[in-house]
């Protein structure tokens, strides 16, 4: 295993380090050797296989969606908790969704054991505590379930093996619940993917980049495309 320092990076974007948004978006972190962070990595071209070929089960558990009825449009997964809820989320679905952007929220208690309890009881959370004022996610929330480790779902495998780590960081070991831990895990809550419209992993954002960060890397990679696509490419 690799020897790890103690060293902490600085947090480059939370300074109120007792909000509560703050507890859920940072992990204690150490340095691996020369370890560094980037806001998002490309993900490898010329990937096997498709996003289409996976799914999951709804939050009330009576739906399983096929990742396929996205077909053509730009799915973005989070993995989601509900203790911090973002709703930055919501207005980037409803500023995005006319460019056919769907966001898809995938809830894990693995990080700092923040989504303890049943899936029925996320969307209540939400509605009446964090953020409360009955707030409702707009885009879909998916069953609980592990993003890392043995278990993990396998949509996820399929997203971390296509997309490269934004970080060379590990986090605190008391505060990731997961075995085995590999180079291309997820560090923490609300890491980002994003899967163009042929079902392709596109880029990779880390957890503490910041939404509207996230929408103008959107913009920008669906401003190229069209370029390409005026031009005939």
């Amino acid at each position: 295993m690799t020897t790890v320092s103690a060293s902490s990076p600085p947090d480059r974007e939370l300074q109120n380090h007792h909000s509560p948004l703050c507890c859920c978006l940072l992990s204690v972190q150490v340095f691996l050797h020369n370890g560094r962070v980037q806001d998002l990595t490309d993900c490898h071209a010329g990937v096997s296989g498709t996003i289409y070929e996976y799914g999951a089960l709804t939050i009330d558990g009576e739906e399983y969606i096929p990742f396929k009825q996205y077909a053509g449009k730009y799915i973005l997964f989070v993995n989601y908790v509900g203790k911090c809820p973002l709703p930055q989320l919501n207005a980037l679905q409803e500023e995005f969704a006319p460019f056919g952007l769907v966001i898809l929220g995938f809830p894990s208690n693995q990080f700092g054991k923040q989504e303890p309890g049943e899936n029925s009881e996320i969307p209540l959370t939400l509605k009446y505590v964090r953020p409360g004022g009955g707030f409702v996610p707009n885009f879909q929330l998916f069953e609980k379930g592990d993003v890392n480790g043995e278990k993990e779902q396998k949509f996820y495998t399929f997203l971390k093996n296509a997309c490269p780590p934004t970080s060379e960081l590990l986090g605190s070991p008391d505060r990731l619940f997961w075995e085995p831990m590999k180079i291309h895990d997820i560090r923490w809550n609300f890491e980002k993917f994003l899967v163009g419209p042929d079902g392709k992993p596109i880029m990779r954002w880390y957890h503490r980049t910041t939404v509207n960060t996230v929408k103008m890397d959107i913009l920008a990679y669906m401003r190229r495309e069209a370029a390409l696509a005026a031009r005939g490419k």
